[in-house]
């Protein structure tokens, strides 16, 4: 991590390390922030939308099937 502080430091891009640290840091405010939001808007309500109707879902046993059968054929093949 020194080296990426010095080289931005060293380029011009930042004064100190200190704010290499604060731009890190609100870079990932932000990417947290925006991970959160969509969980909330978009996750929740096609999770609720799927608990709602079943026909939107897919079987475990179904999905399952369809591993098992990637798989062999992935292993067969080598």
């Amino acid at each position: 991590m020194r080296t990426t502080q010095a080289l931005t430091i060293t380029s011009g891009e930042y004064a100190t390390e200190s704010e290499v640290i604060r731009d890190g840091l609100r870079t990932l405010q932000a990417r947290d922030a925006a991970v959160e939001k969509w969980l909330r808007e978009e996750v929740v309500k096609s999770y609720d939308e799927c608990e709602a109707d079943a026909t939107l879902g897919v079987p475990a046993e179904q999905v399952m099937a369809r591993i098992r059968s990637q798989y062999r054929k992935r292993t067969t093949a080598e």
